[in-house]
């Protein structure tokens, strides 16, 4: 019997307009951990997606072989019947369904058409005893952060009995603790004979537990590690993923910051649905022009709802405190009142709130800014091609045409056209929050290229980041917030991440 599990020959696979795998060949062992690294758009998630038969056989050239046969899946049912189990970057779990619910959910055996329930009770408390999830598994998932919901996935797949586990970005949306315990997790499922194939872009997680690395770059598979053998190292893996040396991960930036453009005194947000938890308390801070400020902290600190709220008031059921912009007391009570106030805001949650997936590139650009390009309620469509060329072209967004619908661009490209949204409205406060998650290296520098030549221009700048290198290589000053309050206030000579994790837990 072959020691390969996973055999991936010659594959081709076709969108309308561009070619998403060209030749891909790769091999993976059975009880190895094999990772995917390269580029937004180098073909990852598709190559995924073909493997466990989300696009059917037919649907591609090439051949797969799974257990030492060649697959002929028409659908993710079929992989998951041979043992085969894929977990994509967005969680697909019902949120109003419990723990155990959502691992059943699909494959629950009846007797005379009545489901156990009890028993799947009982079953469930297994699958999150192995993934060292300790909540009860009545718990309705929307009830879960993230990282709980992570390891809701998990057991999911390990219920379908799974010998070949596919995590696709697991920790990209994972504060520094909650990815140590998924990595651990993964290590563990080694020694238990479980193969994992992931993809991420992170790559220091990558080199602390893969076996093998095998590098994508425009489609094509570049060349396969052998991790520990060959003493493979971030830089070599960059130099295969983007075809060039990437010598400065944070581009240099001279930091002139002006006078305080914004000012929030005493900000409390409630919780939208019990509405007497403060989930933002008494926070005060305030930002420069030509500034990039960032809020760091662990997941659930309250950041991304802080933002949401003064952001027209787009989280919690009410706010209490002072927004100042330009020294005047404001109360935005919309985004629109917030986008002519001259803010601009990019989710961190791109795909449900930052882009609308089944319209196309220009469409989704312009849609904040349609005034510029309407008369009497007629879209000046000229303009709006010509506005969406111009942000193709200077942030590089990687797509056949303005017409190409948002969901066939890669994740990467998928940011720089939200960010080139907000850009289109020309605000004066870009707050952006986790910029850069789920894209690659070389995406990265670029949209912290962008987030440079803004504050160059005297626009200023909030990010937030749970990437603490990221805030450290790219701020002026460093909030550091939990448990919905800020627990102090970093310089950018003196941040490290060990004061930013002492305050965040600790305080000052």
């Amino acid at each position: 019997m072959s020691e390969y599990i996973l055999e991936i020959s010659n594959l081709t696979k076709d969108f309308p307009g561009v070619r998403a795998l060209d030749n891909v060949s790769l091999k993976v062992r059975k009880g190895e951990i094999h990772s995917l690294c390269g580029e937004n758009g180098a073909g990852k998630s598709t190559l995924m997606s073909v493997i466990s038969g989300v696009y059917p056989k037919g649907d591609y050239q090439g051949k797969v072989l799974y257990k030492g046969h060649e697959t002929s899946y028409h659908n993710v049912k079929d992989s998951e019947k041979e043992g085969l189990a894929i977990i994509h970057q967005e969680l697909a779990l019902s949120p109003y369904l419990s723990i155990y619910e959502n691992i059943f959910l699909g494959h629950m055996e009846t007797k005379f058409g009545v489901i156990n329930w009890s028993r799947y009770i009982a079953e469930s408390k297994k699958f999150l005893d192995t993934v060292g999830l300790n909540e009860p598994p009545e718990t309705i998932v929307s009830k879960l952060g993230v990282g709980k919901q992570q390891l809701v996935e998990i057991a999911r797949a390990l219920s379908k009995k799974a010998e070949l586990l596919i995590l696709d970005e697991p920790t990209s949306s994972l504060n520094d603790d909650e990815s140590e315990k998924l990595l651990n997790l993964i290590l563990e499922f080694k020694k238990q004979g479980i193969t994992c194939v992931m993809i991420s872009h992170k790559l220091n997680e990558v080199l602390e537990i893969a076996d093998t690395v095998t590098v994508l770059r425009d489609g094509k598979s570049i060349i396969s590690y052998d991790v520990k053998n060959e003493k493979l190292t971030e830089e070599r893996i960059i130099r295969d993923m983007v075809g060039r040396d990437l010598t400065h991960r944070f581009p240099e930036r001279k930091s002139r910051p002006g006078e305080t453009i914004m000012e929030v005194k005493n900000w409390t947000v409630y919780h939208p649905d019990y509405h007497t938890i403060k989930v933002v308390n008494g926070v005060s801070f305030h930002l420069k022009k030509g500034e990039i400020l960032a809020f760091c902290g662990p997941m659930g600190a309250g950041r991304t709802e802080l933002m949401m709220s003064l952001f027209g008031s787009s989280y919690g059921f009410r706010s209490e405190g002072e927004l100042l912009l330009n020294g005047k007391k404001v109360r935005l009570r919309s985004s629109r009142e917030a986008m002519d106030a001259g803010l601009g805001y990019i989710s961190e949650d791109r795909k449900n709130l930052g882009l609308i997936l089944i319209q196309d590139v220009k469409t989704n650009i312009s849609n904040s800014s349609l005034k510029r390009f309407s008369r009497f309620g007629i879209v000046d469509t000229t303009g709006e091609i010509r506005e969406a060329e111009k942000f193709r072209k200077e942030l590089n967004i990687r797509t056949p045409s303005v017409d190409q619908l948002a969901r066939n661009l890669s994740g990467g490209n998928q940011q720089k056209v939200a960010v080139s949204r907000t850009l289109s409205v020309n605000p004066d406060i870009f707050i952006v929050d986790e910029p850069t998650r789920g894209i690659d290296v070389a995406a990265k520098t670029e949209i912290y290229n962008i987030l440079n030549d803004l504050v160059a221009t005297g626009k200023s700048v909030i990010m937030v980041s749970s990437e603490l290198p990221e805030a450290l290589g790219m701020a002026d000053r460093i909030y550091v917030m939990n448990e919905g309050k800020i627990k102090g206030e970093l310089s950018h000579d003196e941040a490290t991440q060990e004061k930013i994790m002492h305050m965040a837990l600790v305080g000052k």
